[in-house]
């Protein structure tokens, strides 16, 4: 083939650029398609840009000395240019991938096993790879610069946040056994809002406008779930309950909520610097908050010792706080926080600390991902006493899943607890007397 082919699929032309991903199993020889991207590709890392010459030019000529002789297809040269236009002003066999709204999730295992989540399944990627375990390195660098973040043997492990809001772990040997290994969180530029969650059947409308009015009576709010539940986004909905008038605080490691109300105050961690100093966690936020006059403070999720400074706000006048925890349901929730105190080392008995939280906590709510890769509500409790020493909760709502349909998709109906919920009070203390009737029976 001869002439110069960035000139005659330039830069920005996305007349031919969309083939890259969707057309790859069309093409006849693909090792070709791949021996030459990884030739062009370690060319332009071998050879640095002249002082005084253009880039384009310089790499038009690199890309031009690679293909000559071969006989390509107007689409294998658009798909070849494409993955070199990605490793020149992307993040190489990634960018598409970050582009499309419908992923979710992108798990970089290896460089020819890489898995990406859709609406909540996970498929592994045949059509994107990465010529070696280098290929994959060269391009976590490339992602975390930018944030002024490196990654090297001294500093084997990443986790920072993209200007996109995608969050982004990469870890590598010697911590890593397998080679580099990259997992990026994507979230929707619209964070999914109540009537999303409604259309979809997350949750019913009683349980939408019940949770609407528990946020609106300043109750204190846990979201638990397991990892990919879609904690982080039902926090974001019943955050958008939260009256405009009112100054919030948001602590998070990596800021994902993205709040309506004008009068939001967010923070976010940071780790150490090169010196392994400076390093501010969300518990020296959550203290700091207690001092920024805040009306509410949502804590994105928590993890450790900042557990009982968040419960000590709670407990003493802050009401009205939410928060997210890892967990696979509300006992376990509760079980969780007591270890998280105790790691404060606060010297306070197991007793106390159940007492602690049963005072602080009003409303435990579960989200899940289903088998079938959809979000459900699956319970809303209180926390209502003690039973036998341990903190009771009282199921409000139940999701109680009875089978799979014939598409394999979960089959269940949403149930209703038959005692008068104690924050009841509260709420038609508020004005909201319309609740009191979800639990007449």
């Amino acid at each position: 083939m001869k002439g110069n082919l960035l000139n005659e699929f330039s830069f920005g032309n996305k007349s031919m650029n969309q083939s890259s991903i969707n057309d790859y199993d069309v093409f006849k020889d693909k090792d070709l398609l791949d021996t030459l991207r990884t030739k062009i590709v370690e060319n332009l890392i071998d050879n640095k840009v002249p002082e005084g010459v253009d880039t384009t030019s310089f790499i038009n000529e690199q890309i031009n000395k690679a293909i000559e002789g071969y006989d390509l297809s107007t689409m294998e040269r658009s798909h070849l240019y494409n993955l070199i236009e990605n490793e020149i002003n992307g993040y190489g066999p990634l960018t598409e991938l970050l582009d499309d709204d419908n992923i979710t999730e992108i798990m970089v295992n290896s460089p020819k096993e890489i898995y990406i989540e859709i609406e909540g399944n996970l498929v592994k990627d045949e059509t994107v790879s990465f010529i070696n375990d280098a290929h994959i390195l060269r391009t976590i660098q490339r992602i975390v610069e930018p944030m002024g973040r490196t990654i090297d043997v001294n500093n084997p492990m990443v986790d920072s946040r993209l200007e996109s809001g995608a969050r982004i772990n990469a870890i590598i040997p010697p911590l890593s056994t397998k080679g580099p290994v990259i997992t990026i969180r994507k979230f929707k530029k619209q964070l999914n809002n109540v009537e999303e969650l409604l259309r979809v059947g997350t949750l019913t409308n009683e349980m939408a406008h019940f949770l609407d009015v528990a946020v609106k009576s300043k109750l204190n709010i846990i979201v638990c779930g397991g990892t990919g539940s879609g904690k982080t986004t039902l926090l974001n909905v019943l955050s958008t309950f939260i009256s405009p008038d009112e100054r919030i605080i948001t602590i998070e490691d990596a800021a994902e909520l993205k709040l309506p109300q004008p009068h939001v105050i967010s923070l976010e961690t940071r780790t150490t610097n090169y010196e392994k100093s400076g390093e501010i966690t969300i518990r020296d936020l959550v203290r700091n908050s207690l001092r920024m006059r805040p009306d509410r403070i949502i804590v994105g999720e928590v993890r450790g010792k900042e557990a009982f400074d968040m419960l000590q706000a709670m407990n003493t006048g802050h009401e009205g706080s939410l928060t997210t925890l890892h967990a696979n349901g509300g006992q376990d929730a509760l079980h969780r926080l007591e270890t998280m105190v105790l790691m404060a080392n606060m010297d306070l008995t197991v007793k106390a600390i159940r007492e602690y939280i049963e005072g602080a906590i009003n409303l435990v709510v579960t989200i899940d991902r289903l088998a079938d890769g959809k979000r459900k509500i699956t319970d809303i409790s209180e926390v209502n006493g003690f039973e036998n020493d341990e903190i009771k909760l009282e199921h409000l709502y139940h999701f109680m899943q009875k089978g799979l349909t014939e598409n394999k998709e979960i089959d269940g109906t949403f149930s209703k607890g038959h005692l008068r919920p104690k924050c009841l009070d509260k709420m038609i203390s508020y004005g909201y007397k319309e609740v009191e009737d979800y639990f007449k029976y």
